[in-house]
């Protein structure tokens, strides 16, 4: 108290979130259970392999957006394929061969499957890069030294200081009750 006001402590960089490290797999699995049980949304888990139980303990178990840009890319490649197909076929280049009819339909489904399957494989690829935030070459995580040991042998659990349940001393107190091997702040 300093003259009858409380003084806050400002922070030289905005605050990215909370973070806390783990030892186990199975720690940070529970910590992300737990997180997700008490309101926590906006958070995000990094280990230096897979584990398949941390996405529905993120909350993360619905399949998104990614199939309906999948199944989108394959009807637009169908369409472009027929479509392509049709063209030269009825329009450009109309020839009559074997007394076949310009458009042969039966003719035109091998190719389409394989316009298809390219735009959906495609519209794959583009969309996890879009849906991802690629390219990131920064990320506030970084800030973190001890964060380099992610790819390695360590565990986080990050909750970002944007979900609507966060409070500095209410997530950190949280956070300690989880019992990690350490918290940090992460700065933006």
């Amino acid at each position: 108290m300093v003259r009858g006001r409380t003084v806050v402590a400002m922070r030289k960089h905005p605050l990215f979130g909370l973070m806390v490290e783990f030892v186990e797999p199975t720690d940070v699995v529970r910590a992300a259970h737990e997180a997700y049980q008490a309101g926590y949304r906006k958070m995000d888990a990094y280990s230096p392999f897979p584990i398949e139980e941390l996405s529905e303990a993120l909350g993360r178990h619905k399949s998104g957006r990614l199939p309906f840009i999948v199944f989108g890319g394959g009807v637009t490649g169908l369409l472009a394929g027929l479509g392509l197909e049709y063209y030269a076929s009825v329009i450009s280049y109309p020839m009559n061969i074997g007394g076949r009819p310009l458009a042969s339909w039966p003719a035109f489904i091998p190719p389409a499957f394989e316009t298809t399957v390219l735009f959906a494989a495609f519209a794959a690829v583009f969309g996890m890069i879009i849906l991802n935030g690629l390219p990131m070459p920064y990320h506030p995580v970084f800030n973190v030294p001890q964060f380099a040991q992610a790819s390695r042998d360590r565990f986080f659990l990050c909750i970002e200081a944007k979900d609507p349940k966060f409070d500095l001393a209410a997530t950190r107190h949280f956070l300690e009750a989880l019992e990690p091997k350490a918290i940090y702040e992460v700065d933006e």
